[in-house]
């Protein structure tokens, strides 16, 4: 890996680390890759190392440094229960948005930023669409919280990618979400199940994983990238 973990300051002036990973070639935008709830993990780190190859300057915040600084979890066990915990109980969600917007405005002053998220990370793309600003377009894997705000318009690009088979998020919660038809938003439902994109995960499938990125990466070049 080339990237790095850079120290950078958030709005509340907490300091937390970020993993910073540099373009390969000619530099296509910025992208704010957003963490699962189990850490900025190696799994996130090769995300961003690839995304990175194809032309973006990447940085995936480790949101929940405050509460754990370094935290890295696994799938199961001890490590998925303290993740859920973070998540869910002693971190807020307002405060990844804001250290989410934090990265996007470091990017944003050269050039299109855009926004990718997995699982946890999906919902807060999703919101990343919805309300953050100097978002370009942005791209949401199977984040829980969407189909609870559907309600929401997306203000920019945004795609949203769904297992068929997540025993996590109920496929009527997806529907709800696709009867919206708002015009900024696509919907892809895969025959995969929850954490499809991972192949450190019992789910990863790989079919859905190379389309899901080439959508992904084609919805970026399409918006500026």
């Amino acid at each position: 890996m080339t990237g790095q973990i850079l120290t950078m300051a958030m709005s509340d002036g907490a300091q937390i680390g970020v993993y910073h990973a540099q373009p390969t070639g000619r530099r296509k935008g910025g992208l704010v890759l957003v963490q699962e709830i189990f850490g900025v993990t190696d799994h996130i780190r090769d995300l961003c190392e690839e995304y990175a190859a194809n032309g973006y300057e990447v940085l995936a915040p480790a949101l929940f440094d405050r509460e754990h600084p370094g935290f890295e979890a696994e799938y199961t066990g001890e490590g998925f229960a303290r993740s859920v915990q973070l998540a869910r109980e002693l971190h807020p969600f307002d405060l990844t948005l804001a250290d989410v917007q934090t990265c996007i405005d470091a990017l944003a002053e050269r050039g299109p930023v855009f926004v990718v998220g997995y699982c946890y990370g999906g919902s807060v793309a999703w919101f990343a669409a919805t309300r953050l600003h100097n978002v370009a377009a942005a791209s949401a894997y199977y984040g829980s919280l969407i189909p609870g705000a559907a309600d929401e318009e997306p203000k920019v690009p945004v795609i949203l990618h769904f297992g068929r088979h997540d025993d996590h998020i109920a496929m009527d919660g997806v529907e709800r979400v696709i009867a919206k038809a708002w015009p900024k938003a696509k919907v892809y439902v895969y025959e995969a199940g929850h954490g499809f994109n991972s192949d450190r995960r019992k789910d990863y499938h790989e079919p859905s994983a190379d389309l899901a990125k080439e959508r992904t990466l084609e919805l970026f070049e399409a918006n500026g990238g």
